[in-house]
């Protein structure tokens, strides 16, 4: 069996790399507490306070939800899509849940709506909800719930789907991107299910079905005939294997890195995930609690995306009191290539080796500059680095901070790269100062290193 559950030994202790790597992939990277407090506990205790909720305990606010909910509230009846994305990623850094955060961020990926269309940031918030009240339970649950979505009926014109003209998006779509994948279905499938779907539609911002819009005649979907509506043709492609193996891909590709995963792998989690009525929170914490998820090659062997980068950058640095903007990080993650609520077509990111071009990793290597000299903060003054070095145990070692970076940012930062890091931001400096702290910091977060996870 692939997924057979970590233990640790010596060919795979647990340690900082490890438990570094736990929170880069099912969170957005950890704070030296957090990290100490791990290897102090052991992995099970790890991933047992990610799957409850309570992976993040530094910088999470008392009132957080509270908080939250007075931004996304504001930003709503303000009808400003910027600060809504300033307050998801708001949530990223400081919700004690950062699995349900990077859960919500992969099925917001998966069902791809953008407000480019909608225009709507009351829609969209509610979907951002839906996506994460569901993002770790069964998936029927979700699927029933975000089909029905008024900005995902809207997004693909299910809203003017009637019996005399048959909208086809959404049935594609349904079976294409959402269920079963390309070649699991044929074009007759497609036209079929958009005849199910017929009667549902939007009032008021609210789903609707209308028997008057509805096609109450038989349909063939799948080999199998019968007078389907739209809650049987979910049902119908929620059983079908293909359905279980794109979500053991989706899975994978959130938590698993390039090339680690085979084929007989997805096979076996999907196997599960059907034993275990497609629940996605049994696929998450098999893959987390695995071998396999700790094996060296499926360490820092991921492209990260963008909201990762620029999130795990603060998380992992501290920069949390006071944070930097989330209006302004959330500019930089459009910069960079991922512009939350605005995927670039029904399809989302394509993710891996695509964030990485000359003109991505200039502009990361900005960021990296702005976050080390305090560019985005709100504060009027910078980080101050000397302290967190003093907090981590550097002192006023310039290379202890060198190398404190390092294993905070990237797991993948080889020896001679280091060297060159130190090399640029030190030249023979040996003490920690305000200034070379600053190019340390940038030199690391722009490192080729640090942009795998």
């Amino acid at each position: 069996m692939f997924w057979q559950p970590y233990q640790p030994d010596d060919k795979a202790p647990w340690n900082l790399r490890r438990a570094a790597h736990l929170h880069r992939r099912a969170g957005f990277a950890a704070a030296g507490d957090e990290l100490q407090q791990d290897l102090k506990d052991g992995p099970r205790a790890a991933v047992d306070r990610l799957l409850a909720g309570k992976g993040h305990a530094s910088g999470a606010p008392d009132d957080f939800e509270a908080t939250s909910r007075l931004l996304a509230e504001a930003a709503v009846a303000s009808g400003n899509i910027h600060r809504l994305k300033a307050w998801w990623l708001y949530r990223m850094m400081f919700s004690p849940d950062p699995l349900g955060e990077r859960l919500t961020l992969m099925w917001h990926n998966h069902f791809a709506t953008s407000n480019r269309k909608l225009q709507d940031a009351a829609m969209m918030r509610r979907q951002n909800d839906l996506f994460r009240t569901h993002a770790r339970g069964k998936f029927a649950d979700l699927l029933f719930a975000v089909v029905k979505d008024p900005a995902m009926l809207v997004w693909l014109d299910a809203d003017s789907n009637r019996r005399e003209h048959p909208n086809e998006n959404l049935a594609r779509e349904l079976m294409e991107l959402f269920t079963l994948g390309v070649g699991n279905y044929t074009e007759t499938d497609v036209k079929e299910a958009a005849r199910a779907l017929t009667g549902w539609t939007v009032k008021s911002r609210e789903f609707r079905e209308v028997a008057a819009y509805r096609d109450d005649g038989e349909k063939t979907i799948l080999g199998r005939q019968g007078a389907w509506r739209g809650d049987d043709l979910l049902a119908l492609l929620l059983e079908q294997p293909a359905t279980s193996v794109r979500l053991a891909r989706r899975v994978c590709e959130l938590l698993m890195g390039e090339g680690a995963v085979d084929e007989p792998a997805i096979d076996e989690l999907a196997a599960g995930l059907r034993e275990h009525e497609l629940d996605i929170g049994w696929a998450v914490e098999t893959v987390l609690r695995s071998a396999a998820f700790f094996d060296d090659k499926n360490i820092g062997n991921r492209v990260l995306g963008p909201v990762e980068f620029v999130v795990g950058a603060v998380r992992a640095l501290e920069l949390l009191d006071p944070p930097p903007s989330t209006i302004v990080l959330a500019e930089w993650t459009a910069a960079l290539g991922q512009d939350l609520f605005e995927p670039p077509n029904v399809f989302g990111w394509a993710g891996g080796r695509a964030w990485i071009n000359t003109r991505s990793l200039i502009a990361r290597a900005n960021f990296a500059q702005r976050l080390a000299d305090g560019g985005l903060q709100n504060a009027a003054a910078p980080p101050d680095w000397l302290k967190l070095a003093e907090r981590r145990g550097c002192g006023d070692s310039a290379d202890a901070f060198a190398g404190f970076l390092v294993q905070m940012l990237s797991a993948t930062v080889a020896d001679d790269e280091h060297k060159r890091i130190k090399q640029a931001a030190l030249a023979e400096e040996t003490l920690l100062t305000p200034r070379n702290a600053v190019r340390l910091v940038a030199a690391t977060l722009a490192s080729p290193g640090a942009q795998l996870g």
